[in-house]
């Protein structure tokens, strides 16, 4: 999988850039509207997936929740342990890739992975999604993006597996694998789950992501076959 999920290659690199940082500072409300979520089912724990410069562990961290961080981008974690320092919280950010996670099952309350699980293919996405599932405690709430068959950028560049794409001359991550789906698609990787909300966000740019909000059902209940 490490041959297709290289997007933070590129992302080491923009995490140096000021301008860069300074786009993904602030938390999405999908991850804010967490918070009374959290709370009301008495989870504490919660891991960022992906996490970049720690927008998402760096918000929860100052609402009193133990935060974990994983990322492959030393220069996303070393800004963002930075960050975290200068507001004296107490964040565990680690190196590691999204679809590998070094810890137990049932450890999270809460599992966050913003722009990050399609970044390979549908097999590195799969991967990806079993491993929340896996951390997560039942009950435990999953939130994260996936990219539409409706973006602008579905089918161009190369098809290095079916629905993903690499656009050997983009001046952007788009040189990495990028796998797009359709609702159907994204309901099948996410068995186990229940949705509690699902919308298409589709921007003026042409970009057009999945954003849910996920239920980690406990094992009896989850989808076989």
């Amino acid at each position: 999988m490490d041959n297709l999920a290289t997007a933070h290659q590129a992302w080491d690199e923009r995490w140096t850039w000021d301008a860069e940082r300074r786009r993904w500072l602030e938390p999405d409300p999908l991850v804010q509207a967490l918070v009374p979520a959290l709370r009301a089912r008495g989870f504490k724990h919660v891991l960022d997936v992906g996490c970049g410069i720690g927008r998402h562990a760096h918000y929860l961290a100052g609402e009193g929740f133990a935060c974990v961080g994983i990322d492959a981008s030393e220069s996303g974690l070393a800004y963002a342990r930075e960050r975290a320092a200068a507001a004296g919280l107490t964040i565990d950010y680690r190196g590691g890739t999204f679809y590998e996670l070094p810890f137990a099952e049932r450890t999270f309350g809460a599992v966050i992975a913003w722009n990050v699980i399609y970044h390979g293919d549908r097999r590195v996405t799969q991967r990806a999604v079993d491993e929340f599932a896996r951390v997560l405690l039942p009950g435990g709430i999953y939130v994260g993006t996936m990219l539409s068959k409706r973006d602008a950028n579905y089918g161009r560049g190369r098809e290095v597996q079916p629905d993903t794409f690499v656009v050997d001359d983009a001046t952007d991550d788009k040189v990495h694998p990028h796998f797009y789906c359709d609702s159907r698609t994204l309901l099948e990787l996410h068995r186990g789950f229940e949705v509690l909300d699902l919308r298409a966000n589709q921007q003026p740019s042409g970009a057009n992501h999945w954003e849910f909000t996920l239920e980690r059902t406990s094992p009896r209940d989850n989808f076989t076959g």
